[in-house]
């Protein structure tokens, strides 16, 4: 699951995967804008089939974020 966030960032950002880590930042380091952002967190619910309401996309500042969203809500 890691791997596929990773990939699935790096198309957004243009950063490679090898220079991230669950502390990357989404903004702060890796540059995606607010659009990003939700283009992003879309990929994720098609990827892993899980629905991100609104309200908690603001909460999703990490990769690693990401990944226990994604953990807790599969």
């Amino acid at each position: 699951m890691k791997d596929k966030i990773k990939a699935i960032l790096s198309e957004y950002s243009g950063i490679s995967v090898d220079e991230m880590s669950e502390e990357t930042g989404l903004v702060s380091d890796l540059g995606l804008s607010s659009l990003d952002l939700v283009n992003v967190v879309v990929a994720f619910e098609d990827e892993f089939d899980i629905e991100v309401p609104d309200s908690d996309i603001r909460n999703l500042k990490t990769i690693g974020d990401i990944e226990l969203y994604i953990k807790n809500n599969v």
